[in-house]
């Protein structure tokens, strides 16, 4: 059966990048598997001998055989985990009985049904979880690490597009009907804000990962104080250096059988909410091109629709977490390992897929000046009223005489464009009435759009310009910005 005769998620087949992939493969995992494995041998202090760790070591990265021999023996001992071991020891027989005791607890029925069929071993207190769980940190960790520098680029080139249209009058809605005069930098550093506070949340998930480290079956360490005689500096050293090994700070005080599923929801939380502001995002570009005022690349037409549908996705994927989260009583469920395997890497790869289709729409929005004057021209005259009103009134004349006249003007032009189809022609009609002739001279230049858009020139540079908020922002990620931007020159 070839690949075209089964199902493949789009998400790995068409969208997401080959190193967010990578994280997520059944290779890298069962490879993190054992690397944690080979850790826990040499750390616990075991009696091992140099050739079955240099078996291991030969042998951390899953082969194509060793699917083979697990997936065989998961459908007999129906447990992923196990089934590893098992093709784990294969290749590794020098260390095959320790493997199998570091992954022994009694208290878990399954393995000790398991220690039976495979005869007495020393008990070692290394669960599944240690190696699932403490393996899920290490991906969570590394799928922010490959996000965060993607999402600051991305930033960027917004921030870039918003200087060059800071001083750009464009029309500015409540309701979705034109208010008042903003600037199509200024729109675009709307965007940016919701996104700089997506990639401090996503930050604050990526800061807080903790790991699980060696805890036993339900947290307590008791297996482990078994281990080391007591002594319980000696199990604190144990995690220190598996930390250190793995990259971590420290362990979460408080562990079950698992790290607490709160963490999942924490970081999936942090991504759904790109999802949420990716649509926000893209719905504006979609309304603003039905306008014709600006589109995204001429050749990626359907970029923006993937990225909305994506953010879509994203976006409801918090709430598989957060009943996960929910659904743990005491110490562990287990009701928590099928979803996690669909959410998690659903998550990654969804914001990994939006990173890479916002990038290429914020990079090549095309803006059309022209059209984007001629709808302000056609509402402007209705948002100068108020000037026009305030100049007669500096004039001497009644403020409520002249907000009359105004009214009745405003109510017949509206007419027009509304009920026969034609122009704002309320300018005309004012330049026309006897009560205006005083500033008859000077409405012209009252209707100039910059005199309309307040400080959103000043607001951009100070919000994305040189020393700004974002710059502070995008700092750690300078290299990888100048890299990409490097990549675009030479492509």
């Amino acid at each position: 059966m070839s690949g075209n005769d089964t199902y493949q998620t789009p998400l790995a087949s068409r969208y997401a990048s080959a190193e967010m992939k990578t994280i997520f493969s059944a290779r890298t995992r069962s490879s993190t598997w054992r690397q944690l494995w080979a850790k826990a041998e040499k750390e616990l202090g075991i009696d091992i001998s140099d050739e079955a760790i240099a078996q291991m070591k030969a042998h951390i990265t899953m082969t194509d055989e060793d699917f083979v021999v697990a997936a065989v023996e998961e459908k007999r001992r129906r447990h992923d985990v196990m089934a590893h071991v098992h093709a784990f020891g294969l290749v590794a027989p020098a260390a095959a009985g320790i493997i199998v005791s570091n992954l022994i607890d009694h208290s878990y029925p399954y393995f000790a049904k398991f220690a039976r069929l495979n005869g007495p071993s020393d008990h070692y207190g290394a669960t599944s979880c240690y190696v699932t769980d403490n393996s899920d940190l290490i991906f969570l960790r590394d799928g922010l690490d490959l996000i965060l520098p993607k999402l600051a680029t991305i930033i960027f080139k917004l921030s870039q597009f918003a200087i060059e249209y800071k001083d750009m009058p464009t029309l500015g809605y409540t309701h979705y009907q034109p208010a008042q005069l903003i600037t199509v930098g200024r729109r675009a550093a709307q965007w940016i804000q919701d996104l700089l506070m997506v990639l401090e949340d996503i930050t604050r998930a990526r800061s807080d990962l903790r790991f699980r480290g060696a805890q036993g079956t339900t947290g307590t360490q008791a297996s482990f104080m078994e281990i080391f005689h007591g002594d319980g500096d000696k199990v604190d050293k144990l995690n220190d250096i598996l930390c250190a090994k793995a990259g971590f700070p420290t362990c979460y005080s408080i562990s079950t059988q698992t790290y607490t599923r709160l963490v999942d929801l924490r970081v999936v939380n942090a991504l759904s909410e790109f999802g949420d502001v990716v649509q926000r995002i893209t719905g504006d570009i979609r309304h603003l091109a039905s306008q014709k005022e600006m589109e995204e690349p001429f050749e990626k037409d359907q970029i923006g629709s993937s990225a909305m549908g994506l953010g879509r996705h994203l976006s409801n994927l918090n709430k598989n977490a957060s009943n996960t989260y929910s659904a743990q009583w005491f110490e562990r469920t287990l009701d928590d390992s099928a979803i996690r395997r669909i959410t998690i890497p659903e998550a990654f790869l969804s914001a990994d897929a939006i990173c890479m289709t916002l990038d290429n729409v914020v990079g090549g929005l095309v803006v059309y000046p022209a059209r984007i004057h001629s709808r302000v021209m056609e509402e402007l005259p209705f948002m100068a009223t108020e000037n026009i009103i305030m100049k007669l009134v500096s004039l001497g004349k009644s403020r409520q005489d002249a907000h009359e006249e105004i009214r009745v003007l405003s109510h017949q032009a509206s007419d027009v464009v509304k009920k026969e189809g034609g122009k704002n022609d309320l300018i005309e009609r004012i330049k026309k009435t006897p009560f205006f002739q005083p500033i008859i001279g000077e409405v012209d230049a009252m209707l100039e759009p910059k005199n309309f858009i307040g400080r959103c020139p000043e607001q951009v540079l100070r919000f994305c310009g040189k020393g700004s908020e974002v710059e502070k922002a995008l700092e750690p990620y300078r290299k990888h910005i100048a890299a990409s931007k490097e990549v675009e020159l030479a492509v």
